[in-house]
C-alpha cells in the first residue's frame, strides 16, 4: 500500500477536510502521515499546549476501532510561525524533506482557494514541495522525529545546525498523485472530481473534531461548524447513492481500467 502524506496549515484542517477519508484509507493498510505546518496559535481559547494535547486527542479519534491489520496514522508539526505561513524556499525544502522520509505516494493538500493566507501559502509550498522531493544533489533539512523513527514530535524548531536528511536512507523521489480536499474559509460550493465513500468512518471524524474543544465547543463562533460538516457528509453522500461522502478535488486525471468501481 502507498504511504500518504496529509498536509494541514494548522491542527484541525486535515480532520475538518477530510478526516473520515484519513481513517478509511488507514482501515484499508495505508500509513498516513498528517503533516501540521502550525501550531494554530494564537487562537482565542487555546494555547499551544492546548491544541498539542487536542490534535493528540483527535489522533486517537481516528484511529479508534480500527482493526489489527489497518495502517498508521501518525503525526508531527513543522513549527512554521502561524498567521504568518510565508511560501518560501525553505518551507518548501522542509516540506521536501518530509516527503522523501514519510516515502510519501501520495499528498494531500487543501483547496487551492481560500481566503486564508496560511492556506494558500501551504498549498503552494506543497505543489513545490512535491517537486523538490525529486531532486538529486539538494541538501534538505532532517525532519525531527519522523527522522529518528518516532512516531510523533513536538513542533519542529528548526534551525541552521539541524541535521542534514541522509539521501542515502531516503533518495528522492516524486509523489505520483497530489489531490485537494476542502477546508476553505471562503463559502464556495465545491465542485469535487471525486467523492469518497466514507459511511463507515464518518462517527470517526466528527469524534476527531469533537476533541478540538478549544476550536469549536468553547467557541461560540465555530460551533455551527459540526452540524454543517454533517450536512456535507450527507450531500455529498447523496451524490454518490450513499449515506456519507467527502469530496476531493485533482488537477490531474485519474485513470481507470474498468467501470466496476464507479457503475453503482
Amino acid at each position: 500500500m502507498p504511504n500518504i502524506l496529509v498536509i494541514g496549515p494548522h491542527p484541525d484542517d486535515q480532520e475538518l477536510g477530510m478526516g473520515a477519508t484519513i481513517a478509511l484509507l488507514a482501515d484499508q493498510g495505508h500509513n498516513l502521515l498528517l503533516l501540521d505546518m502550525t501550531t494554530g496559535e494564537p487562537t482565542p481559547h487555546g494555547s499551544p499546549e492546548i491544541r498539542a494535547r487536542e490534535s493528540a486527542a483527535a489522533l486517537d479519534a481516528l484511529r479508534a476501532g480500527a482493526s489489527p491489520t489497518a495502517g498508521s496514522i501518525t503525526r508531527i508539526n513543522l513549527g512554521l510561525p502561524n498567521r504568518f505561513v510565508v511560501h518560501s524556499i525553505e518551507a518548501r525544502h522542509r516540506v521536501a524533506a518530509v516527503i522523501r522520509a514519510h516515502r510519501a505516494a501520495i499528498l494531500f493538500v487543501p483547496y487551492f482557494e481560500d481566503a486564508h493566507p496560511d492556506h494558500i501559502a501551504v498549498t503552494r509550498i506543497a505543489e513545490d514541495a512535491r517537486f523538490d522531493a525529486k531532486l538529486t544533489r539538494i541538501t534538505l533539512p532532517a525532519p525531527p522525529g519522523l527522522y529518528d523513527g518516532a512516531t510523533a514530535a513536538d513542533p519542529a524548531k528548526h534551525t541552521d545546525a539541524s541535521p542534514a536528511l541522509d539521501q542515502a536512507r531516503f533518495p528522492p523521489l516524486y509523489p505520483k498523485w497530489l489531490f485537494y480536499y476542502y477546508a476553505t474559509h471562503l463559502r464556495i460550493v465545491p465542485n469535487p472530481s471525486f467523492i469518497v465513500d466514507v459511511s463507515s468512518t464518518i462517527d470517526r471524524k466528527v469524534a476527531s473534531i469533537e476533541a478540538y474543544h478549544s476550536q469549536f465547543a468553547a467557541n461560540p463562533k465555530n460551533q455551527g461548524v459540526l452540524p454543517a460538516l454533517r450536512a456535507a457528509a450527507t450531500y455529498f453522500g447523496s451524490r454518490i447513492g450513499t449515506p456519507a461522502g467527502e469530496a476531493f478535488f485533482t488537477r490531474e486525471p485519474l485513470g481507470l481500467d474498468s467501470l466496476a468501481s464507479v457503475v453503482q
